[in-house]
């Protein structure tokens, strides 16, 4: 793929102003190799993109990489994207969310290796071992019972708890009435917690 260049975001109407760009048309186009397509694509989602990965990570250096890989990636799997499953615009910050969360999670792992070598090498008596071995059992629950969503559920779910967003931002991102964003983030907690067994 070349340089991408700016282009418009959208074709004027009859009056004039504007048309928003088809974003399912425009990721069809790029999965047939069409970097027109996906230089516009880009411009119309970039200002998003970027939001969410500064929202994410906190930094804007880091922010910039991340909407650059999350860009990339998009480019890639272009081909794939199903309307069925979702709107485009979902899908494509669902994959710049995890892009962020990764780089912040590996962000965090290298702190805590430079900032608590002599911990870890220190003998772990039998708590701190029982504790880690309950963490890492609910974190399998958590991760199972978060499979057993449907897509749109886990999707709600994913910004509004580990994105941090409100239910307000969240209908905004997946281009969603507010009432219907709150009643997949209701239904997948419910969900969640029936699967768990969690008591009201």
């Amino acid at each position: 793929m070349n340089q991408i260049r700016p282009v418009a975001s959208g074709a004027p109407s009859e009056g004039g102003a504007p048309v928003a760009p088809d974003l399912a048309e425009l990721l069809k186009l790029s999965g047939r190799g069409d970097e027109a397509a996906f230089a516009q694509l880009y411009d119309a989602t970039s200002t998003r993109v970027f939001g969410l990965a500064v929202r994410v990570v906190r930094d804007r250096a880091q922010a910039e990489e991340v909407a650059q890989e999350a860009f990339t990636e998009i480019w890639r799997t272009s081909g794939r994207f199903d309307p069925a499953k979702g709107s485009p615009l979902a899908w494509m910050l669902t994959i710049v969310h995890r892009k962020a969360v990764d780089r912040v999670r590996s962000a965090e792992a290298s702190t805590r290796r430079d900032t608590s070598y002599h911990q870890q090498n220190q003998p772990v008596d039998h708590d701190s071992t029982a504790e880690a071995a309950h963490a890492s059992l609910e974190a399998h629950r958590v991760r199972s019972a978060l499979a057993t969503l449907t897509e749109v559920q886990r999707e709600a779910l994913e910004l509004a708890y580990f994105g941090g967003y409100t239910h307000t931002e969240v209908a905004s991102m997946l281009d969603l009435p507010v009432g219907t964003a709150k009643t997949r983030i209701r239904d997948g907690l419910i969900r969640l917690r029936d699967t768990m067994g969690v008591g009201a």
